[in-house]
């Protein structure tokens, strides 16, 4: 692709989650949406491969009707209640709608099923921007959404953090898998929302850490199954080293950051007198759990059979850009002692 249509197409996806970002009407906000999803469609469709037209077009179709329904909710909010304010949208029908809208749009179970087959079909850096810069204007849309009904939220986040799980099991896909990781963490997301929005967003913040990195692992690896993650002693064994850790991060095990979240998130729930929710979401992270640990064995233990001229990779220079994987790394491993300070910066 030009650089210059790249450029300006990027430019788009950051105008767009800023409009959204920085709007308080439905409409502006709405709009912001649209940018974005517009300016994502030729990227993810540069390859002219059959399998990235195939993804663009399933993922225009589902952004579009959600697209549709939000924009359909906030004018039945206008009709009801005689208000266009994003923080004015009070009534029950409108903000299940939105909710519903959001949920879609950003791929929560149960309507999930375009996520993973959307980001099968596209690269590893095209679906690093769908799983992270595409969350984010939804996400602040869902953060500003009053009244939300607790039940309907709190079935949503479960059936995602249990999907998601469940979902990624028989998975050899490592973009599939991805998938499935993403609609897990968003359901840990949501499911806090309704009680501390500010802790939302330090979940939200780690996922993109987290995710990142392992993005930018498999795409400096260029593996896209399980098989082919044996092969990444031979590129990167440094690399290789730290990459169970990343994966058991995003498990949320201690002491890596991913155990931050998840901590706070089950404290919080505690203190809610839920603890029956608290117990139930801690067993579906077993789920997703198995799956880190099957990518963790893949990688460290086991060795595919190599000649000598497959061993030589990693002596070579690289043209490859380490800096980013290197912070998203350390920062996905290292970051567990900062938790005090993160929840008192994200505290109102």
């Amino acid at each position: 692709m030009n650089s210059y249509i790249l450029a300006t197409l990027l430019f788009g996806l950051g105008l767009g989650t800023t409009v959204t970002f920085m709007s308080s009407h439905w409409l502006l906000a709405w709009m912001g949406l649209e940018i974005n999803t517009l300016a994502i469609i030729p990227i993810m469709a540069q390859h002219h491969h059959p399998r990235a037209i195939e993804a663009t077009t399933k993922y225009f179709l589902t952004q579009a009707t959600a697209a549709a329904m939000l924009l359909f909710a906030s004018t039945t909010n206008a009709w009801l209640t005689g208000q266009w304010a994003i923080l004015q949208m009070s009534h029950p029908i409108p903000t299940t709608m939105a909710l519903l809208a959001l949920a879609l749009k950003i791929g929560l179970a149960p309507m999930h099923s375009w996520l993973p087959e959307v980001l099968q079909g596209l690269n590893l850096t095209t679906g690093l921007i769908l799983s992270t810069w595409q969350k984010l204007a939804p996400f602040a849309l869902l953060l500003q959404l009053q009244s939300i009904n607790p039940t309907i939220i709190t079935t949503l986040a479960v059936l995602s953090t249990l999907i998601g799980g469940w979902g990624g099991l028989n998975q050899t896909q490592l973009r599939k898998i991805l998938a499935y990781s993403s609609i897990a963490h968003l359901g840990w997301m949501l499911l806090i929302l309704q009680f501390s929005p500010s802790l939302t967003m330090l979940a939200l913040i780690m996922y993109l850490i987290m995710t990142s990195s392992v993005f930018l692992v498999f795409k400096l690896n260029n593996s896209t199954n399980i098989n082919s993650l044996a092969l990444s002693w031979a590129k990167t064994p440094i690399l290789t080293c730290l990459a169970p850790l990343i994966l058991l991060s995003l498990g949320g095990l201690p002491p890596l950051t991913g155990f931050m979240p998840k901590w706070l998130i089950l404290q919080e729930l505690t203190k809610q007198e839920l603890p029956a929710l608290a117990t139930v979401t801690a067993l579906t992270a077993l789920l997703s759990l198995y799956f880190y640990l099957r990518l963790s064995y893949a990688l460290t233990l086991t060795i595919s059979p190599n000649n000598p001229i497959g061993q030589t990779p990693w002596r070579l220079p690289s043209m490859q850009l380490t800096t980013l994987p290197a912070i998203t790394t350390a920062s996905t491993i290292l970051l567990l002692p900062i938790s005090p300070a993160a929840t008192a910066l994200l505290t109102p």
